[in-house]
């Protein structure tokens, strides 16, 4: 008789390491690490954090922490040990020898969540990029038979050949890629400039990481993006035809969450996706009003945004989940704001107002009569339109209809 077994993997199990040197609050920090490694699909079983003046040149924690640290892994089966910073190579190489356990960044780690996340292939090339700049310097310290290198005996040998070949092929890998994302910057330019030349307006949704762009993005225009309570679950921006209470259509655009401390790298690599923030008509910054973090999520997407050079772009701030958030009257003083609900609905009406109220105008109100061998052009300012009144009269049919100012041009002579 056949016998099935199911094949479960269990999770790694990751200890956290951060140091406290004061440039920021390190506990928030590694909350928001642990909510990263989850995501990855590692299990969390502890932190551990120091205070120093700066981390230190050799082992970034400490030799006596990292000792403390090796005893616990050992008595605890720990397989990963995920590091709140940008590790260099020969931190990295000395952690792991001392403490015999595997060891990532939270650069590493970002990039483990993007290259899972990645559907496009736009989205594959970016992750690739970013991933290989990552892995270049740290070539050295990859495998036994590459970390042996330097001078004297038993140093010598094909490894140096090996990796200075590695090194090439990465340089190469690097630089097709990068002409590859050169090519599809310059094709997503030229369609923003069509977009801009048909007079298209377009409002791209920023925010911190699970703020609930992407469920906002799905309630308004059915998308179908995915929508899930994990950090970076969108990662491939997606585009989607909105019609908004005056009858204008617009594109609104989801995009990549931002985070805390952000790695240049990664902003490098994903500049052709962010530039359609960059180029949009209108700025949504999306933020979790549930979160007690809320304010400064605020802030750090308003200073990337301010990097990436939106600084001074109409922008309404889009305070979500408010139906389980407390008063976030503070936090919108001064503000162009809105207090929505992505998933229930409530407050969208009045979101949908502001961006018509932000949004440079293009459409104008008018009252005209038309003659009924017309009957074309009253469909088409039915179908581009918003029609308010519509009466037949004896001398024609009577329109009072919101519609594009270019449009409305043509019928200057029809105008009550």
């Amino acid at each position: 008789m056949a016998q099935f077994f199911e094949n479960t993997q269990k999770p790694e199990s990751a200890l956290l390491v951060g140091v406290d040197s004061g440039d920021f609050d390190c506990e928030v920090s590694l909350d928001e690490l642990a909510e990263l490694a989850k995501t990855a699909g590692a299990e969390v079983i502890a932190k551990v954090t120091q205070k120093r003046e700066k981390p230190d040149a050799a082992t970034y924690i400490g030799r006596g922490r990292l000792d403390e640290i090796k005893d616990f892994c050992k008595e605890n089966e720990v397989d990963l040990l995920i590091f709140d910073c940008e590790l260099t190579p020969s931190q990295q190489r000395n952690i792991e020898d001392i403490t015999d356990v595997r060891v990532i960044d939270r650069t590493e780690l970002i990039l483990d969540i993007f290259a899972l996340r990645a559907r496009s292939g736009e989205g594959k090339l970016q992750v690739e990029l970013a991933q290989l700049k990552y892995s270049l310097p740290r070539l050295g310290g990859k495998g036994t038979s590459l970390s042996r290198l330097g001078g004297g005996i038993g140093t010598r040998g094909p490894g140096e050949t090996k990796l200075e070949t590695d090194r090439r092929h990465i340089r190469r890998r690097i630089k097709n890629l990068e002409d590859n994302l050169e090519a599809l910057s310059r094709r997503r330019k030229l369609a923003r400039t069509r977009r801009e030349k048909d007079g298209a307006q377009t409002i791209a949704i920023v925010g911190y990481t699970n703020a609930g762009k992407s469920t906002l993005m799905n309630t308004l225009t059915k998308a179908g993006v995915l929508a899930e309570d994990k950090l970076f679950a969108t990662l491939d921006p997606t585009a989607r035809a909105l019609t908004l209470p005056d009858g204008r259509k617009v594109m609104l655009i989801d995009t990549v969450g931002f985070i805390r401390r952000l790695p240049h790298g990664l902003v490098e690599a994903f500049k052709s996706t962010l530039e359609e923030a960059v180029s949009a008509t209108l700025i949504l910054n999306v933020c979790d009003a549930s979160s007690p973090d809320c304010a400064e999520h605020l802030d750090v997407t308003n200073r990337l945004l301010d990097e990436l050079g939106c600084a001074g772009k109409p922008t309404i701030a889009v305070f979500n989940k408010c139906d389980i958030a407390p008063d976030t009257g503070w936090l919108t003083a001064g503000l162009r704001s809105v207090k929505i609900s992505a998933l229930s609905g409530e407050g969208l009406d009045n979101l949908l107002n502001e961006i018509v109220k932000a949004l440079p105008p293009t459409r104008k109100k008018v009252s005209l009569l038309l003659p009924y061998n017309m009957g074309s052009d009253a469909a088409l300012l039915r179908n581009d339109g918003a029609v308010e009144v519509e009466e037949y009269r004896p001398d024609g049919l009577f329109m009072t209809v919101t519609a594009d100012i270019n449009l409305l041009e043509r019928y200057q002579d029809y105008i009550v």
